[in-house]
């Protein structure tokens, strides 16, 4: 009899927090090692975040809270989706986890049963299919096309659902790509919905302020309110506020669904933690103004990493319209050699060599469900990251 779940035997771990690892043991065994795998921004959480969670230790804010939410955090997650995406909610229909991931992996768990379809465009946030088959569930995975900036097309989406199509995870800006879908690229795919009531949507919203170029975000449910009594809509303050240590992720939706969550949260982690949750009243409540900051920043970021992927052999990189990702393509590398003598026979083996060989950790795309690619997380310094992309150029320049 094995010890191991079957349940378990059907999920890996996690990518992208094994390619960090990798990096850090290197770091701390003496390499050079310039790590681009973690989507983490290194900007500091805004100080009145801070002073918030620091008051609420000192009120003695440290107790056991509702399982789902304390009141205030759920109230400043209504306002949030009133003021920022013309979204009405009641308290009864928020749901606050221990970061987005929790949020989303209980939703899975609270709906779906053996058979049940999941439609997820690719690439994907390594996450979803896992968490997908875990709950016994289909993971259907949609691959966009580069030349589409990894879009999912209307009639795509429209050709994957059927009978069994239980739910649709929908991730603008996306991880890993960066892409954003535009109002009436948004509309397309809703009208697509709209076709079949049967199919839920299950929205990551989290990199929703992490958008340039006068990028104006959406979300399925405020583009078409048809689909409100059938989406959750998922968010958090990670990314945004610089907050991904604090572990706060909320979501909103039809009261039966946030019912359930809650019901398996009671059984499992119970509640988030309390003075982060204070934090978090603080951050959606308090001033904006840094992400604005911030943005600046990434922008630059961005565009500098661009520009030095897309000057690099082999390489095309897109420009995407948000998050802090790239996703440059690697198909003009794949079966060239290192100098060492090593094949490059996949975006794996790109990746791996691109460690050993000049000390720059990036995730391969087949993590992703896409390849031949790798993503570049550009929530770094920009000095490291001139610094990277300079020995990317140079590592794609020795293969013959």
């Amino acid at each position: 009899m094995s010890l191991i779940s079957a349940a378990l035997k059907r999920i890996n771990p996690s990518q992208t927090i094994a390619i960090s690892n990798k990096a850090r043991e290197l770091k701390a065994a003496g390499r050079d090692v310039i790590a681009l795998a973690a989507g983490e921004p290194d900007f500091e959480t805004p100080d009145n975040i801070k002073e918030a969670a620091i008051k609420a230790i000192r009120d003695g804010q440290t107790r056991y809270t509702a399982v789902d939410g304390i009141p205030e955090l759920k109230a400043a997650i209504v306002a949030k989706f009133k003021r920022e995406n013309g979204l009405t909610y009641k308290p009864s229909q928020v749901t606050v986890g221990t970061g987005g991931k929790q949020v989303l992996f209980n939703a899975l768990v609270a709906t779906l049963d053996a058979g049940d379809e999941v439609i997820i465009p690719a690439p994907y946030w390594v996450s979803y299919p896992d968490i997908v088959q875990f709950c016994g569930g289909t993971p259907v995975p949609v691959e966009t096309k580069l030349e589409d900036n990894f879009k999912l097309k209307p009639e795509m989406l429209d050709a994957a659902i059927t009978p069994k199509t239980k739910w649709l995870i929908f991730n603008s800006p996306s991880n890993p790509t960066g892409s954003a879908y535009s109002r009436d690229e948004m509309k397309a795919l809703t009208d697509v919905l709209m076709k079949h009531p049967h199919v839920w949507i299950l929205t990551d919203d989290m990199y929703e302020h992490l958008v340039y170029d006068d990028f104006e975000f959406v979300t399925p449910a405020q583009v078409e309110p048809g689909l409100y009594d059938r989406t959750l809509t998922m968010n958090g303050v990670s990314k945004a506020y610089c907050m991904t240590g604090w572990r706060i992720g909320y979501a909103a939706g039809p009261e039966a669904l946030i019912k359930a969550i809650g019901t398996l949260q009671s059984q499992s982690t119970s509640n988030p933690n309390s003075i982060a949750q204070w934090a978090a009243v603080e951050a959606l409540n308090g001033p904006q103004d840094f992400i604005v900051a911030n943005n600046k920043v990434f922008k630059e970021r961005r565009d500098l990493v661009v520009s030095m992927l897309n000057q690099a052999n082999g390489l095309t990189c897109p420009k995407p319209e948000g998050a802090f990702y790239v996703y440059p393509s690697c198909a003009g590398l794949i079966g060239k050699t290192t100098p060492a003598g090593k094949v490059i026979d996949n975006d794996e083996t790109f990746a791996s060599e691109l460690l050993e060989a000049e000390g720059v950790a990036v995730v391969h795309g087949s993590a992703f469900g896409l390849g031949p690619a790798f993503r570049i997380s550009y929530a770094t310094s920009t000095k490291d990251l001139e610094e990277a992309c300079l020995r990317i150029q140079r590592f794609c320049g020795s293969l013959r």
